[in-house]
Order: structure tokens, then sequence, then C-alpha cells
């Protein structure tokens, strides 16, 4: 569903302009070229995915805080793992760190449904108000530990993990169907290399190397330290 960005008048113009500019940089360094994909980066409006403090930030291409030490994914890391993915309309798409629920608002713009985890319920509860807020209701978020993924409703044509792992998380793997594709950034605590890890129809995978990339640590039974997660979960719309 499109997200309507709230507002008119000269406001929502220059959001606009804001954002056909971030994307035009991102096209000519060669980061994204799906049609798709620039289609619904020039319409989601990142901004009101930031605190209002930062919201005049929202699209330079760099990370912004959101509280509890966590950040709203640089715009050209969002692009480039969301065109690796490769999504079709119809997907079913495993996201891994909600976040403040930018990335998730722009995967409900190409797939299906998107099902997200998230281990903080106070983003995960404000992700939800704004999705809903922007009327995007193919959402499924909850709250737990993303390492782990989400069984219940596996196996999903695509899997996008927010947050940087020491290896490639196998419980996630074990997730994608044949075909899917995985997309997970992997080394260390400060700088990764972006993976793409697809399921083969044996069931073996293939590794393609995406570039280095700048995620904050995914925490978690497979990630950088074990946490007991809060359970619960909401669904937008």
């Amino acid at each position: 569903m499109k997200p309507a960005e709230p507002g008119t008048g000269r406001a929502a113009e220059a959001g606009a302009l804001a954002r056909r500019a971030l994307v035009a940089r991102l096209v000519a360094a060669g980061l994204v070229s799906d049609p798709r994909v620039i289609q619904v980066l020039e319409t989601v409006p990142r901004h009101l995915f930031v605190p209002k403090p930062l919201a005049s930030e929202a699209y330079g291409d760099h990370a912004l805080p959101i509280g509890h030490g966590q950040t709203i994914t640089q715009a050209a890391n969002v692009a480039r793992s969301v065109e690796l993915l490769g999504l079709s309309p119809e997907a079913r798409v495993l996201e891994i760190g909600t976040g403040s629920g930018y990335q998730t608002a722009v995967l409900a713009r190409l797939c299906h449904h998107v099902f997200s985890l998230e281990r903080i319920p106070s983003l995960a509860a404000e992700a939800r108000d704004r999705l809903r807020a922007l009327g995007v209701s193919n959402v499924s978020i909850k709250v737990f530990d993303g390492s782990y993924g989400w069984s219940d409703h596996a196996p999903y044509d695509g899997i996008v993990v927010a947050a940087a792992a020491p290896d490639v998380p196998e419980p996630l793997v074990v997730q994608l169907k044949p075909g899917g594709r995985l997309v997970v950034p992997v080394g260390g605590a400060t700088r990764q290399r972006l993976l793409v890890v697809r399921r083969l129809p044996s069931g073996r995978t293939r590794t393609e190397d995406a570039g280095e990339v700048a995620f904050v640590p995914l925490v978690g039974r497979f990630g950088f330290a074990a946490r007991r997660p809060s359970e619960g979960k909401t669904r937008v719309g």
C-alpha cells in the first residue's frame, strides 16, 4: 500500500524535492537502479521516521540516532539491501531489525507482506504507530530476538538484516525458500561486508559479496551478544 505523506503545501513539496535529490545521488553513485525501488524511495517520507529535531537531516545519506543506541540505516544501505533482495510484488519478506520502521515501509511497497522483528519494545510500538498513520497495513511486527528469525511464517522469498552479524545466522538461511535471498552485513562491530546468500533448489547456498558497509551490531543468540528477548506481537492495520 502506498504511504501517504501527511501535510500539504510547501513542507510536503520540500520533502518530495529532498527525497528526489537523495535518490538521484544514489542512482548517480550506482547504488540503486531498479525502477520499482527508485519509485518507492522517492515516495516514502524518510523524515517521518527520525526524531523531529533531526528531520532536517533525514535526506542526508547517513545514519541517524533513533534512541536506545540504535540508528535509522543509511539510505544507501537501505537502497542496496532492498534492491539486492530482487523482490516481486507477491513476495513474503522477513526483516530483522524494524528500528523506526523506514525500511519496513519501503519493503511494504515492494512485496505482498513484511514480517518484521525488533528486540526493543518501544521501537516496535513507535514503528507500528508510524506505519499505521501512513496507511501501511501489510506488515506484522513481533518483539523478539531477530537472529532466530520467525519460523512460524517461513519459508520466505527474502530476508534482510538491518544489523551486523559476526557470521551468517544459520536459522535465517533455513527459513529461506529455494531460490530465496538473504541480505546480511557480516563482519566486525564497526565495518562489515554486505553478503547476499542465495538458497539453491538443491538446498545448498551460494554467497556473493556486495561490498563494504557499516551497521550497528546484531544483538541476539546468533549475533554479537545474547540477551533474553521480550516477547509479544503486534500487527499493523
